[in-house]
C-alpha cells in the first residue's frame, strides 16, 4: 500500500510543483511564455491521454510490471527534467515524465484493488485517495521551497 500511494503521488506531486517554478524555468532557460505552457501541458497532455491506455495495459501485461515500469519511466524522466539545459529538452522530458504518470496512477490503484477484500479494499482505496490528495497539496509548497534553497532543478 505504501509504495502504490508514493508512486502515485509523485504524478500528482509532479502536476502541481512546476506551476512554482514556472517563473525560474522561465528566467533560467530563457523561455518565452509559449514554451513555458508547454513545460506544464506536455505533462498534463500525456497523462490524459494515456492514462486509460495504461489502466488496459495493466489488465494485459500485470498491474505491478505497468506501476515498476511506470516509477522506471517517471524517475528517469524526471533526472533528465533536473539535468535540462534547454526548453526544448525540459518539454521532451516532461512529455516523457507524462507516460511514467500515466502509467503510475491507474496501476497503483488496480494493484491495491487487487491486494485488498472487502471493508479492506475500501480503506485502502480511501487511504490512497486522501494520501495522494495531501500530495498535490505538499507539491506547491515543496516546490516553492526547493526552488528558494536550490533551484528549479531541485524541483523534479
Amino acid at each position: 500500500m505504501v509504495a502504490t500511494i508514493l508512486g502515485s503521488s509523485l504524478a500528482f506531486i509532479d502536476g502541481s510543483i512546476v506551476n512554482v517554478a514556472q517563473g525560474a524555468i522561465q528566467q533560467g532557460l530563457k523561455m518565452d511564455s509559449a514554451a513555458l505552457a508547454w513545460v506544464v501541458e506536455a505533462y498534463l497532455l500525456l497523462v490524459a491521454a494515456l492514462i486509460l491506455v495504461s489502466g488496459a495495459l495493466g489488465d494485459r501485461y500485470g498491474y505491478r510490471r505497468m506501476f515498476g515500469l511506470g516509477v522506471l519511466i517517471f524517475t528517469g524522466a524526471s533526472i533528465l527534467c533536473a539535468l535540462s539545459s534547454s526548453g526544448a529538452v525540459l518539454i521532451a522530458s516532461r512529455a516523457l515524465q507524462g507516460v511514467g504518470g500515466a502509467l503510475l496512477t491507474p496501476n497503483s490503484l488496480a494493484l491495491l484493488s487487487a491486494s485488498f477484500e472487502g471493508e479492506a479494499r475500501g480503506r485502502a482505496i480511501g487511504s490512497w485517495s486522501a494520501l495522494t490528495s495531501v500530495a498535490g497539496v505538499i507539491g506547491p509548497l515543496l516546490g516553492g521551497w526547493l526552488i528558494g534553497v536550490l533551484s528549479w532543478h531541485a524541483a523534479f
